[in-house]
């Protein structure tokens, strides 16, 4: 079994690294101390290497400004080091990546390496599970790496390679969260999660968006969820009430605002929640309209050739009203709603209020 007393106290940075910002500052610090290095770094370099971009986590001084500016341009074209071919997990000297009389490798020595103060460089590629690689580099402006520091190195490799598989997965979740949560926020969706005492735990941002502008949403003192509607606020608590007894309970679906429209489905979860977290009894998600019904209904009168009234009515044939009901809101005839209806209809081409609902809902302007 290998001794690892000799990078034993690098190893709790380096798997706590990933959480850091930027990752891996503190075990880059240690690492490049504890091998008597000037410059430390760990590079993520994408799979085509003729691009520029890369993820250059750094310690001790990088390479002057100009070099790295010139080396965006221009070097990284003529850069003679095949890194993909590099072997997981081996360490290589500078003479084993650079070959001594080639033209371009001299000119790559004297272009990068000598203006950046790299007289000696150890250089270890780490491949993780999934495939994703990260290159670590060490280096010396004077003097030369030995045998022991090429062990220190070599002796990280498995620790290295799991911290990495754990940043790659903590980093795709995040990137897809950040995507879901985009569309999410196009849609004017949001969440909301409570305890049995209908008391918020967590919101997303915008929910929280929402509360904290308090006209129809707010936080009581106490944290509960509330309403600046007296008559919504009831409706809340005693869904609140209900949900919290009855976990296979059906959800509770509640109109809070029809100007701008606001509704809320709340659900009882059925998720155990994690021992160090606050009980969960129920998720609320909000859907709202930051459009005034006024700007809606001449988005919906532009989009299908609707007459003012008429895109009236189908705002509100959308937003899951009756006829008879759309007609009270408007303040028209149940037959004159009929008869706007038809026409409606026939200007989007749907065959009824679900076709009209649908048509409304999958446009461009449940993202504008």
């Amino acid at each position: 079994m290998t001794d690892i007393a000799p990078v034993a106290d690098l190893l709790l940075p380096l798997l706590d690294g990933a959480f850091e910002d930027p990752p891996w500052g503190d075990f880059l610090d240690r690492l490049r101390g504890r091998i008597g290095a000037d410059y430390a770094s760990l590079i993520f370099r994408p799979l085509a290497p003729a691009r520029p971009s890369l993820l250059h986590l750094f310690s001790g001084e990088s390479s002057p400004p100009p070099v790295e500016q010139l080396y965006r341009e221009s070097l990284h074209q003529r850069d003679p080091v095949d890194y993909h071919a590099l072997r997981d997990g081996r360490v290589y000297a500078l003479d084993e990546l650079l070959v001594a009389d080639d033209p371009a490798h001299e000119r790559h020595r004297r272009d990068l390496l000598a203006p950046s103060g790299m007289n000696d460089v150890r250089l270890m590629r780490i491949v993780e599970p999934a495939g994703v690689s990260v290159w670590l580099t060490l280096s010396r402006r004077q003097g030369h790496f030995g045998a022991r520091e090429n062990a220190m190195i070599e002796m990280l490799a498995p620790y290295l390679r799991s911290a990495l598989r754990g940043f790659v997965v903590m980093e795709r979740e995040r990137f897809k969260a950040s995507v879901a949560g985009e569309a999410i926020r196009r849609l004017s969706f949001g969440w909301l999660t409570l305890d049995a005492g209908g008391r918020l735990l967590d919101a997303d941002l915008e929910a929280r968006r929402l509360i904290d502008r308090g006209d129809i949403l707010k936080q009581g003192r106490d944290g509960r969820l509330a309403a600046r509607h007296r008559d919504v606020d009831r409706e809340i608590a005693d869904a609140v009430r209900r949900l919290a007894t009855e976990t296979q309970g059906r959800p509770r679906a509640l109109v809070l605002s029809r100007d701008p429209w606001l509704d809320m489905l709340l659900v009882p979860t059925q998720r155990r929640p994690f021992p160090a977290s606050p009980a969960t009894a129920i998720v609320a998600y909000v859907h709202g309209d930051g459009w005034s019904s006024a700007d809606r209904c001449e988005q919906l009168a532009d989009l299908f050739q609707l007459l003012p009234s008429e895109a009236r009515l189908a705002l509100a044939l959308s937003r899951g009203m009756s006829i008879a009901e759309a007609a009270n809101e408007l303040r028209l005839t149940v037959q004159t709603a009929r008869t706007y209806s038809k026409r409606i209809y026939a200007k989007m081409g749907a065959r009824g209020q679900p076709d009209l609902v649908r048509f409304i809902h999958r446009s461009v302007l449940t993202i504008a």
